[in-house]
């Protein structure tokens, strides 16, 4: 029975952080596989060695010299090196990552050597060999995840009985280095625990899992003993963020549960992400989580019969489509239809937009909202308790809240509110306190 771990890059900051790793690893003998970020934030104001060396390539690309903030990355992996009286030598390999970007190395290449050092030093560190990233992972040319050739290269880990591996980065077909999006390693760890047949994925952060609402609004939000693939997904998509959305699909495909730990903090449970609501246990309370997002806006339109038209949703979704905007829901009723829409896909589209709504639906009228938030209001036990919608909109009532978009999801799992921007905190604390 083997875990795959997975270090965040505040688990990884400093030499201190480095021994923390080493004692959780070493604890248990199931972990085996070891995903690492690059180091992350040591204080409130320090930078994150990602930041660096993107900047270190943008100044690269400009002509002018970035020595001064390469100097910083070097003297933090060497300090962190130094300290643990580890035996890599840095000083070759940093001097060949200078040399690269000096010489036009892509933001990519250069993002990734964050991973790829640290990973090194863990390896030493622990006594783990190295296996490099690109190696296993693949990308197709256009830059997108091949899943399929990745899944064949990294079934080769299943020849090592322990392996620490670079996160956040693979490699082209064409052999140029690819990084994911921000937060990516979480996607390599998930790669890594369906390759290796992993029993467990653990992601270990700075907290103590995923918290039911926002600390910032609601400071004594309870952590989320367990929660379902599915509502992890709802949650991640409306701003709860402990976790890369996209790492969910390599193990839920697997079935492998994830268990979000904080590594400050390793004697707490933290949150279990399991496969399906059989394998939650039945819980008092039919809320999982809220969270939210502001930035949108709703454009809804009016017309008489409209529910006789053939294709008018069709027209109307096209149309955000042609100016390539995504639709994030569409509440309706016989004679009036709503888009809600991000402000930042928008963003210089909405009067082109509107010309061919008034073109192509002929609405008899047509009325946009700005300064919206959505609230997603989640749970699997929501289908089976009664009174859960009354409940929300009693707290928001009773908060004084007016709500301007409602949208039920056809799995009852996930109700989503549109509330003016200005109420948004107000709303979530109201729905919090109601469930908790």
């Amino acid at each position: 029975m083997y875990k795959t771990v997975k270090f965040g890059g505040s688990s990884l900051a400093d030499a201190t952080q480095f021994q923390k790793v080493r004692n959780i690893i070493l604890s248990d003998d199931e972990r085996r596989f070891v995903v690492v970020s690059a180091p992350g934030k040591r204080y409130k104001g320090d930078d994150k060695i990602t930041d660096l060396l993107y900047e270190c390539q943008r100044l690269a690309q400009s002509g002018s010299p970035f020595d001064h903030v390469f100097g910083r990355i070097s003297r933090r992996y060497c300090s962190i090196r130094d300290k643990l009286g580890l035996h890599v030598d840095l000083e070759s390999e940093l001097e060949d990552i200078e040399h690269l970007i000096e010489n036009g190395a892509s933001a990519d290449y250069a993002a990734s050597r964050g991973e790829y050092l640290n990973a090194l030093l863990m390896a030493d560190y622990l006594g783990f060999p190295f296996v490099d990233a690109s190696e296993l992972i693949c990308f197709h040319d256009d830059g997108t995840y091949d899943d399929e050739t990745t899944q064949a290269r990294a079934r080769a880990l299943k020849k090592y009985d322990r392996a620490v591996i670079p996160g956040f980065y693979g490699k082209r077909r064409d052999g140029s280095l690819r990084t994911f999006s921000r937060g990516g390693s979480d996607i390599t760890g998930s790669i890594v625990a369906r390759a290796t047949d992993a029993t467990l994925y653990e992601n270990w952060t700075d907290v103590d899992g995923f918290l039911m609402a926002d600390p910032r609004i609601v400071p004594d939000a309870k952590v989320i003993d367990v929660v379902t693939y599915s509502e992890l997904r709802e949650l991640s998509y409306m701003g709860a963020t402990v976790l890369h959305e996209d790492s969910i699909f390599p193990v839920r495909k697997a079935r492998i549960p994830i268990n979000v730990r904080n590594t400050n903090r390793p004697e707490g449970k933290g949150t279990m992400i399991v496969p399906d609501v059989m394998s939650k246990p039945d819980r008092v309370c039919p809320l999982t989580g809220v969270a939210g997002s502001r930035g949108f806006t709703v454009v809804t339109l009016q017309k008489d019969n409209m529910n006789s038209e053939p294709g008018f949703a069709y027209r109307l979704l096209g149309i955000f489509c042609k100016h390539g905007v995504s639709v994030e829901t569409m509440p309706c009723g016989i004679d009036t239809m709503s888009i809600v829409a991000a402000d930042a896909q928008l963003k210089g589209k909405l009067d082109a937009i509107y010309h061919d709504i008034m073109a192509e639906c002929v609405p008899d009228t047509v009325e946009i909202a700005s300064c919206i938030a959505l609230i997603a209001t989640v749970g699997i036990g929501m289908v089976r308790s009664r009174g859960t919608a009354a409940r929300i909109f009693t707290a928001l009532s009773d908060a004084d809240v007016n709500v301007r978009v409602i949208d039920q999801g056809s799995s009852e799992m996930n109700i989503i509110i549109g509330v003016e921007q200005r109420d948004f905190e107000r709303a979530i604390e109201a729905i919090y306190r109601k469930f908790e």
